[in-house]
């Protein structure tokens, strides 16, 4: 035995909050301890097995199944170690983790890999609002890492990114990168309105779908071939629409200089 697998009984009518029932938590435990465990339910505190069926797995690390999109802060300030949700996460899903890796077999709710600083956070499904963001009231969102969405995702990715790769394969919603200070964001697909808007630094790359430049960005001055080829190259191996760039030319623009910004965002010609 290596692991656990944490099958959910039923779904939830109130919020259930995980944190702290992560891959290293429970390998110190025993099976009665496990059981034990409190979780947040609504207001209150509850026993881990009030809500789920423990089994042993000989695969290492964590694994989650059924319908968890009611249940938040799976791998909430993980370290280390491997979880897999095999159906729909909730908010917070991956939030402030810093190592390890945290794999969701469908969508996710909001706030996903919100002020992660470190491991890998992959989502088969779409995304909600503020993704790769900050928490509330927060003056910092992703810090490090690697977030990558298979689908879509909602309003305000990445606002105030400082650190990390995030990269979309679908659509994103409004203010796409609003108020970014440095790191990587790639989508595949298109974006809302007001992509940019207030970014100070780092790089928005859109790989496919053409984009209306927003007023206050302007034409970059040069090119910038050897940045581009370790970027392109870098983004190539998650695949799909990405797995081109490298054989793609770009058109650089510079800002948000609204905001006395030095961002970019940067798209690609055949």
């Amino acid at each position: 035995m290596s692991g656990w697998r944490l099958l959910l009984q039923r779904p939830s009518t109130v919020r259930l909050d995980l944190r702290g029932v992560l891959p290293s938590t429970l390998a110190t435990l025993s099976v009665a301890e496990i059981e034990r465990l409190p979780v947040g339910h609504g207001k209150a505190f509850a026993p881990l097995a009030e809500f789920f069926d423990l089994q042993a797995q000989t695969d290492d690390g964590l694994t989650f199944e059924g319908d968890l999109s009611r249940v938040d802060r799976i791998g909430w300030q993980m370290a280390d170690g491997r979880i897999v949700v095999d159906g729909p996460a909730g908010d917070y899903v991956g939030a402030c983790m810093s190592g390890g890796s945290v794999q969701v077999n469908g969508d996710a709710g909001l706030l996903a890999a919100c002020e992660m600083s470190g491991g890998a956070l992959t989502i088969a499904g779409n995304a909600g609002d503020f993704a790769a963001a900050g928490l509330p009231g927060s003056m910092d969102g992703m810090r490090g890492g690697t977030l990558v969405v298979q689908g879509r995702v909602g309003e305000r990715f990445g606002d105030r990114m400082r650190r990390g790769s995030a990269i979309v394969h679908g659509d994103a919603g409004d203010f796409l990168a609003s108020r970014m200070v440095a790191g990587t964001i790639a989508i595949g697909g298109r974006a809302g309105a007001h992509a940019g808007f207030g970014m100070r630094r780092g790089s928005l790359v859109f790989a496919s779908h053409p984009f209306d430049v927003p007023p206050t960005f302007v034409p970059a001055g040069g090119d910038a071939p050897v940045f581009w080829q370790l970027l392109a190259r870098d983004l190539a191996r998650f695949g799909g629409v990405f797995a081109t760039l490298p054989a793609r030319r770009i058109e650089r623009h510079l800002g948000d200089l609204a905001a006395n910004g030095k961002g970019e965002i940067i798209f690609t010609r055949d």
